[in-house]
Order: structure tokens, then sequence, then C-alpha cells
């Protein structure tokens, strides 16, 4: 039978573990109530130090209903865990959540529901906060921001594995997540871009739920900022015309990355002629103008945060600059060992 007309898809939900500790029971038990229980839960413990493992196998025996897999393997990376998660699975679907994630009762309901279509391969849930830390509340309202941009599609061409599904068999077809991203850093982006450049469709599930404990300090939204867009090299290398568009990335943004690579340089301009200081001051303006498009939007969300917005998006502009340019110069653009994609199947 062809799977894409199968009446009823059965689900697979793949959890790559690294130390996940007691959040790994969390999103167990949230899975166990979800209105539409999954046919199965693969765990792929990614050599993790905290007995993640026992953690999963203890939970089974007081479920013993749920059909659960626990994988265990050297530390590789989430793509190699999602990978093999996912070779290992059974269902029609593949459905991937964090470890830290926690599903709204109907979230695998709503997951599945886009797959009806038998066009669509792949679906992206959302995001939800209940963080109390004001850079939680702004990193969640970031993220809202762009779900408005795609709300205005019909399809799109950017899933994050925070919430994510796929048709297992153009899962295989389609080579999987390159393992060569060692983290968390966009090996969902470079896959999903994969299959959109094969004319593929996907489509967002805006009530597709998850909470999610986002970064609760300045200095870990940088971090995860700046390692976000080192490794954006690669993905841009390999999918040039997305540098330019795609489905989730503010053009703003982007912009703001280049001005701030630019700034640095323009420095330069300064003790060559009188006017010199205004090349840098220039580009400063022109990277504050651009971030009051977000601010003026999230002020409708929240004036708290509307109010340190500018300053965050100022950082947040610089830290990707130096990100990108650390990747550039580290030779992702040029090392034969980044050529094509570097996948299980590959």
């Amino acid at each position: 039978m062809d799977l894409a007309h199968k009446t009823r898809l059965t689900t697979s939900v793949v959890v790559p573990v690294y130390n996940a500790g007691e959040s790994l029971i969390r999103l167990l038990d949230a899975l166990a109530m979800q209105s539409r229980i999954p046919d199965e839960i693969v765990v792929v413990d990614d050599g993790s130090t905290d007995c993640s493992g026992d953690i999963a196998r203890q939970w089974h025996h007081r479920h013993p209903e749920i059909l659960l897999q626990i994988i265990q393997q050297a530390n590789q990376g989430p793509a190699a865990a999602r990978n093999r998660g996912t070779h290992q699975a059974t269902g029609d679907l593949v459905v991937f959540i964090d470890s830290d994630c926690i599903p709204l009762s109907d979230w695998l309901e709503k997951m599945a529901a886009p797959f009806a279509d038998p066009e669509v391969v792949g679906v992206q849930g959302a995001y939800r906060c209940n963080q109390p830390e004001w850079i939680a509340q702004f990193s969640q309202l970031e993220i809202e921001e762009r779900y408005t941009r795609m709300l205005r599609s019909p399809s799109i061409d950017f899933i994050g594995t925070y919430a994510a599904a796929y048709r297992r068999q153009i899962f295989f077809e389609k080579g999987g997540f390159d393992t060569r991203f060692p983290m968390a850093s966009g090996e969902d982006a470079e896959f999903s871009f994969r299959l959109a450049d094969h004319g593929l469709r996907m489509v967002f599930a805006p009530e597709a739920f998850v909470y999610h404990s986002h970064p609760d300090t300045l200095q870990r939204y940088l971090r995860q900022k700046y390692w976000r867009a080192y490794w954006r090299n690669l993905i841009y290398r390999q999918h040039f015309s997305r540098m330019w568009k795609d489905s989730y990335t503010p053009n703003t943004l982007k912009i703001q990355t280049l001005l701030g690579m630019l700034f640095f340089p323009s420095l330069a301009a300064i003790p060559l002629a009188s006017w010199g200081w205004m090349v840098p001051v220039g580009i400063l303006a022109a990277i504050f103008a651009l971030t009051l498009p977000f601010t003026f939007w999230v002020a409708k969300q929240s004036r708290t945060i509307a109010l340190g917005s500018p300053l965050i998006l100022f950082l947040r502009s610089f830290v990707l600059a130096i990100g990108a340019a650390h990747g550039f110069f580290m030779g992702l653009w040029v090392r034969k060992e980044y050529d094509g994609v570097q996948t299980p199947q590959a």
C-alpha cells in the first residue's frame, strides 16, 4: 500500500538524549498522556553520563503499556542520534522532539493531521514558553514573530527538530541529518532545505505546541546565537540560495549580521578623512533602525520586553557577525571535508 494514502499513519516519536535527567521523565509522562498515543517511542541515549538510559528503563517498567525502544551509543551529537533512532523506528511517520520539551496533550495529533494530504512530507510544530526570565520571554517572542512569517505561506522550507515530523520513507530517501553538525546548530534546517530543494512540501502546524526551556541568561542566549551563526556557513555552502531567503529567518536579521561584520573594518575609515567617522556611525545607525520593526511588534505583546529589545538585537547583530566570521575563517566554505552532505547513506 502507498504509505501516503494509508488512512492512519503510524507514528514513532524519536527523542535524542544527552544527560537529560528528570526532564526525560516529564517528557515521557507527557507523551504517554497524548490524545493520540505514539505507536512507539524511541529514546536514543547519546553517551549520557547521568544514567539517562536507566531513567528511561525505570520509566518503561512503570509504563509497560507503552512501546519504548532504548538505544545507547557513544556520544556522536543529536544529528547522529536522530538518524540512529529513525533507523530503529517502525512508524510511517517519524516525529522528533527534544528531551527538554513538554508537549501539550494534543501535540502528536496536531503533528500527524497535516499528513492527511499525501503531498505533505514534513511538519513543523511550535514553541511555547512559561519561563519567568526576561531573556527567555524575549527569545519566545523572537520565535513567535518568525511564526507570523510562516503562517503567511502555504508551505515552508525550514523545520526545527524540537517539534518536527517527516514521512520516514522520505527521511531515508533524502539521507537524514548531516552528521558533521556536532551540536544542535543547524542540521535540522539543512535537512529541510534539502527537501525543499527537491520540491517537496512541508507545512507549519501552529497549534502543535511544546513547552521549551529557552536560554535564561543573556550569556546563554548570545552563546546560542554565536554557534548558530558559525554553523550557518556550512548550511549556506550547501544551500546558497537560502542565504537570501527562507521561510523562517527575517531578512532584517541577515542584514544586521552583514552590517555587524562591516562595522569593524569600517573603523579604518576614521583616520583616512575628516568624515571617516561617519562610516562606522552610519553602520551603527542602520543596525539600530533595523531593530525597530521587531521592537514595535514586540511592544504589542509586552512593553517591558520592548524596552530592552533594541539593545538585545544590537548585541545579537555583533555576536552573529563574529560567529559567522569565525566559521568563515575556519574554512567551512572551502574545506574538502565539508563538501556535499555527510549522512549514514552517503
